[in-house]
Protein backbone atom coordinates (compact mmCIF):
# COMPACT_ATOMS: atom_id res chain seq x y z
CA UNK A 1 0.00 0.00 0.00
CA UNK A 2 1.03 3.68 -0.97
CA UNK A 3 2.67 5.38 2.07
CA UNK A 4 5.22 7.87 1.53
CA UNK A 5 2.55 10.82 1.16
CA UNK A 6 2.04 10.68 4.59
CA UNK A 7 5.72 12.19 4.93
CA UNK A 8 4.96 15.36 3.38
CA UNK A 9 3.42 18.52 5.23
CA UNK A 10 1.66 19.94 2.05
CA UNK A 11 -1.23 18.48 -0.40
CA UNK A 12 0.67 19.31 -3.20
CA UNK A 13 3.99 17.72 -2.29
CA UNK A 14 2.21 14.44 -1.24
CA UNK A 15 0.80 14.43 -4.72
CA UNK A 16 4.21 14.28 -6.24
CA UNK A 17 5.02 11.48 -4.30
CA UNK A 18 2.00 9.52 -5.31
CA UNK A 19 2.55 10.90 -9.25
CA UNK A 20 5.77 9.35 -8.70
CA UNK A 21 4.88 6.13 -7.40
CA UNK A 22 2.23 5.42 -10.32
CA UNK A 23 -0.32 5.91 -7.46
CA UNK A 24 -4.41 5.05 -7.96
CA UNK A 25 -6.78 6.40 -5.40
CA UNK A 26 -8.09 9.66 -3.84
CA UNK A 27 -6.21 11.80 -1.86
CA UNK A 28 -8.41 14.05 0.66
CA UNK A 29 -7.40 17.46 1.49
CA UNK A 30 -8.73 20.37 3.66
CA UNK A 31 -10.71 21.49 0.64
CA UNK A 32 -10.75 19.13 -1.71
CA UNK A 33 -10.31 15.68 -3.08
CA UNK A 34 -7.49 14.45 -6.05
CA UNK A 35 -8.63 11.03 -7.86
CA UNK A 36 -5.39 10.46 -9.49
CA UNK A 37 -5.29 7.00 -12.05
CA UNK A 38 -1.81 5.87 -12.19
CA UNK A 39 -0.10 8.72 -11.03
CA UNK A 40 -2.20 11.49 -12.78
CA UNK A 41 -4.63 13.47 -11.88
CA UNK A 42 -8.19 11.83 -12.91
CA UNK A 43 -10.56 14.43 -11.15
CA UNK A 44 -10.99 17.08 -8.43
CA UNK A 45 -13.94 17.72 -6.22
CA UNK A 46 -14.45 20.74 -4.03
CA UNK A 47 -17.28 22.03 -1.81
CA UNK A 48 -16.42 25.59 -3.36
CA UNK A 49 -17.03 24.49 -7.00
CA UNK A 50 -20.15 23.57 -8.54
CA UNK A 51 -19.94 19.99 -10.07
CA UNK A 52 -19.48 18.57 -13.13
CA UNK A 53 -22.67 17.49 -13.44
CA UNK A 54 -24.87 20.53 -12.39
CA UNK A 55 -23.01 22.40 -14.70
CA UNK A 56 -24.37 20.31 -17.66
CA UNK A 57 -27.49 20.22 -16.37
CA UNK A 58 -27.83 23.77 -15.62
CA UNK A 59 -26.46 24.91 -18.59
CA UNK A 60 -28.46 22.77 -20.75
CA UNK A 61 -25.91 20.33 -22.60
CA UNK A 62 -27.96 17.03 -20.15
CA UNK A 63 -31.24 16.76 -19.23
CA UNK A 64 -31.58 16.02 -15.25
CA UNK A 65 -33.37 12.56 -16.57
CA UNK A 66 -29.86 11.83 -18.48
CA UNK A 67 -27.57 12.65 -16.09
CA UNK A 68 -29.26 10.48 -13.56
CA UNK A 69 -29.44 7.51 -15.79
CA UNK A 70 -26.04 7.99 -16.62
CA UNK A 71 -25.21 7.78 -12.72
CA UNK A 72 -27.97 5.50 -11.93
CA UNK A 73 -26.24 2.75 -14.39
CA UNK A 74 -22.55 3.49 -14.31
CA UNK A 75 -21.39 5.07 -10.74
CA UNK A 76 -20.72 2.50 -9.18
CA UNK A 77 -18.62 1.03 -12.22
CA UNK A 78 -16.60 4.58 -12.34
CA UNK A 79 -18.24 5.04 -16.01
CA UNK A 80 -20.56 7.42 -16.05
CA UNK A 81 -18.39 9.90 -18.14
CA UNK A 82 -18.38 6.65 -21.15
CA UNK A 83 -21.66 6.10 -20.82
CA UNK A 84 -22.84 9.73 -21.66
CA UNK A 85 -20.84 9.24 -24.56
CA UNK A 86 -21.40 6.01 -25.72
CA UNK A 87 -25.55 6.62 -25.06
CA UNK A 88 -24.85 9.50 -27.53
CA UNK A 89 -25.95 12.16 -24.88
CA UNK A 90 -22.31 14.24 -24.78
CA UNK A 91 -19.85 14.46 -27.78
CA UNK A 92 -16.79 13.24 -26.42
CA UNK A 93 -14.69 16.19 -27.13
CA UNK A 94 -17.51 18.51 -24.99
CA UNK A 95 -17.10 16.02 -21.97
CA UNK A 96 -13.34 16.30 -22.10
CA UNK A 97 -13.54 19.93 -22.48
CA UNK A 98 -16.25 20.45 -19.48
CA UNK A 99 -14.20 17.89 -17.23
CA UNK A 100 -11.01 20.34 -17.66
CA UNK A 101 -12.29 23.17 -16.83
CA UNK A 102 -14.30 21.23 -13.60
CA UNK A 103 -11.26 19.55 -12.46
CA UNK A 104 -8.89 22.81 -13.11
CA UNK A 105 -11.07 24.80 -10.95
CA UNK A 106 -11.46 22.73 -7.74
CA UNK A 107 -8.49 22.25 -7.92
CA UNK A 108 -7.60 25.79 -7.72
CA UNK A 109 -9.76 25.45 -4.73
CA UNK A 110 -8.57 22.50 -3.03
CA UNK A 111 -4.53 23.77 -3.10
CA UNK A 112 -5.22 27.55 -2.16
CA UNK A 113 -4.55 26.43 1.37
CA UNK A 114 -2.02 23.69 0.90
CA UNK A 115 -1.39 22.56 4.02
CA UNK A 116 -0.88 18.24 5.21
CA UNK A 117 -3.40 15.78 3.53
CA UNK A 118 -5.96 14.48 4.97
CA UNK A 119 -5.50 10.56 4.19
CA UNK A 120 -5.25 8.24 0.83
CA UNK A 121 -7.71 5.61 -0.05
CA UNK A 122 -5.80 3.49 -2.53
CA UNK A 123 -8.12 2.14 -5.18
CA UNK A 124 -10.89 4.54 -4.83
CA UNK A 125 -12.20 5.79 -8.53
CA UNK A 126 -14.44 8.98 -9.15
CA UNK A 127 -17.92 7.81 -10.46
CA UNK A 128 -17.00 10.22 -13.20
CA UNK A 129 -14.69 8.05 -14.52
CA UNK A 130 -10.90 8.26 -16.50
CA UNK A 131 -11.50 10.97 -18.81
CA UNK A 132 -8.31 12.90 -19.54
CA UNK A 133 -6.08 12.33 -16.66
CA UNK A 134 -3.69 15.34 -16.33
CA UNK A 135 0.01 15.45 -14.81
CA UNK A 136 0.03 16.62 -11.19
CA UNK A 137 3.06 18.72 -11.94
CA UNK A 138 0.62 20.67 -14.38
CA UNK A 139 -2.34 20.74 -12.25
CA UNK A 140 -0.21 22.55 -9.26
CA UNK A 141 1.31 24.81 -11.62
CA UNK A 142 -1.99 25.83 -13.13
CA UNK A 143 -3.63 26.28 -9.15
CA UNK A 144 -0.96 28.69 -8.60
CA UNK A 145 -0.83 30.34 -11.61
CA UNK A 146 -4.25 31.47 -11.23
CA UNK A 147 -3.85 32.32 -7.63
CA UNK A 148 -1.36 35.10 -8.91
CA UNK A 149 -3.47 35.99 -11.32
CA UNK A 150 -6.08 36.19 -9.13
CA UNK A 151 -4.07 38.10 -6.29
CA UNK A 152 -2.66 40.77 -8.76
CA UNK A 153 -6.40 41.84 -9.08
CA UNK A 154 -7.20 41.84 -5.75
CA UNK A 155 -5.60 40.55 -2.53
CA UNK A 156 -8.07 39.43 -0.20
CA UNK A 157 -9.13 35.29 -0.91
CA UNK A 158 -12.05 35.75 1.29
CA UNK A 159 -13.52 36.80 -1.46
CA UNK A 160 -13.45 33.71 -3.51
CA UNK A 161 -15.17 31.52 -0.38
CA UNK A 162 -16.99 34.06 1.68
CA UNK A 163 -20.88 35.44 1.05
CA UNK A 164 -20.92 38.42 -0.88
CA UNK A 165 -22.63 41.49 -0.70
CA UNK A 166 -23.21 44.72 -3.06
CA UNK A 167 -21.82 48.00 -2.64
CA UNK A 168 -24.25 51.11 -1.77
CA UNK A 169 -25.56 51.97 -4.84
CA UNK A 170 -23.82 49.23 -6.60
CA UNK A 171 -25.56 48.31 -9.56
CA UNK A 172 -24.98 46.29 -13.21
CA UNK A 173 -26.22 48.43 -15.49
CA UNK A 174 -23.25 49.73 -17.73
CA UNK A 175 -20.81 47.06 -16.53
CA UNK A 176 -19.30 44.55 -19.27
CA UNK A 177 -22.45 42.05 -19.95
CA UNK A 178 -20.33 39.14 -18.01
CA UNK A 179 -19.37 41.14 -14.80
CA UNK A 180 -23.20 42.49 -14.87
CA UNK A 181 -24.37 38.97 -14.85
CA UNK A 182 -22.10 38.47 -11.59
CA UNK A 183 -23.00 41.18 -9.64
CA UNK A 184 -26.50 41.05 -10.60
CA UNK A 185 -26.62 37.63 -8.50
CA UNK A 186 -24.23 38.80 -5.55
CA UNK A 187 -27.49 39.14 -2.72
CA UNK A 188 -25.17 38.80 0.71
CA UNK A 189 -25.89 35.19 0.69
CA UNK A 190 -24.48 33.73 -2.06
CA UNK A 191 -20.92 32.54 -2.50
CA UNK A 192 -19.11 32.72 -5.67
CA UNK A 193 -19.33 28.88 -6.43
CA UNK A 194 -23.43 29.63 -6.03
CA UNK A 195 -22.92 32.31 -8.42
CA UNK A 196 -21.05 30.48 -11.20
CA UNK A 197 -23.63 27.60 -10.53
CA UNK A 198 -26.38 29.76 -10.71
CA UNK A 199 -25.03 31.01 -14.23
CA UNK A 200 -23.96 27.41 -15.49
CA UNK A 201 -20.26 29.09 -15.44
CA UNK A 202 -17.12 28.28 -14.82
CA UNK A 203 -15.83 29.06 -11.49
CA UNK A 204 -12.60 30.99 -12.28
CA UNK A 205 -14.00 32.84 -14.76
CA UNK A 206 -16.45 34.21 -11.92
CA UNK A 207 -13.65 34.18 -9.97
CA UNK A 208 -12.23 37.01 -12.30
CA UNK A 209 -15.26 39.12 -12.79
CA UNK A 210 -15.65 38.65 -8.41
CA UNK A 211 -12.39 40.13 -7.91
CA UNK A 212 -12.73 43.04 -10.78
CA UNK A 213 -15.88 44.10 -8.72
CA UNK A 214 -14.10 44.00 -5.07
CA UNK A 215 -11.18 45.90 -6.69
CA UNK A 216 -13.96 48.28 -8.52
CA UNK A 217 -15.36 49.07 -4.90
CA UNK A 218 -18.80 47.39 -5.91
CA UNK A 219 -18.71 43.70 -4.31
CA UNK A 220 -17.83 43.59 -0.25
CA UNK A 221 -17.73 40.53 1.60
CA UNK A 222 -20.94 39.98 3.42
CA UNK A 223 -21.01 40.32 7.56
CA UNK A 224 -20.49 37.01 9.22
CA UNK A 225 -23.68 36.10 10.95
CA UNK A 226 -22.11 35.53 14.85
CA UNK A 227 -22.93 31.45 15.99
CA UNK A 228 -25.25 30.58 18.83
CA UNK A 229 -23.12 28.27 20.03
CA UNK A 230 -19.42 28.62 19.60
CA UNK A 231 -18.13 25.60 20.70
CA UNK A 232 -20.44 23.67 17.85
CA UNK A 233 -20.17 26.13 14.84
CA UNK A 234 -17.55 25.14 12.76
CA UNK A 235 -15.50 27.82 10.89
CA UNK A 236 -16.89 28.00 6.88
CA UNK A 237 -13.80 29.47 5.19
CA UNK A 238 -12.19 26.75 6.95
CA UNK A 239 -13.41 23.94 7.57
CA UNK A 240 -12.23 20.29 6.30
CA UNK A 241 -13.43 18.55 3.65
CA UNK A 242 -15.69 16.03 4.82
CA UNK A 243 -15.96 12.60 3.25
CA UNK A 244 -16.35 13.28 -0.34
CA UNK A 245 -19.38 10.94 -1.45
CA UNK A 246 -21.25 11.91 1.03
CA UNK A 247 -20.72 15.44 0.84
CA UNK A 248 -21.41 14.89 -3.40
CA UNK A 249 -24.06 13.65 -2.70
CA UNK A 250 -25.91 16.30 -0.89
CA UNK A 251 -24.89 18.59 -2.88
CA UNK A 252 -26.04 17.06 -6.94
CA UNK A 253 -29.40 16.61 -4.18
CA UNK A 254 -29.34 20.20 -3.47
CA UNK A 255 -28.60 21.65 -6.57
CA UNK A 256 -30.73 19.79 -8.69
CA UNK A 257 -33.40 20.03 -6.18
CA UNK A 258 -33.13 23.68 -6.74
CA UNK A 259 -33.32 23.53 -10.99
Amino acid sequence: MTTTWTAHDTTSAALGALAAEGATGALTGERGVFYLSAGRVAHVESAHTPDLGVLLVRGGALTEDGWWEAIDRDGARHRVGRRLVDDGRLAAGALELCHLGALFDAAYFALAHDGRAHRFRPGAGHWLGVVRPVPVDTVVRESRRRRDLLHDIWPDPLVDVAPLARAAGAEPAGLPPRRGRVLALVDGVRTAAAIAEALACRTYHTLVELRRLAADGLVTTAPRVPAQDTRAAPDPYGAAWDDPDAALLRRLRDALEAL
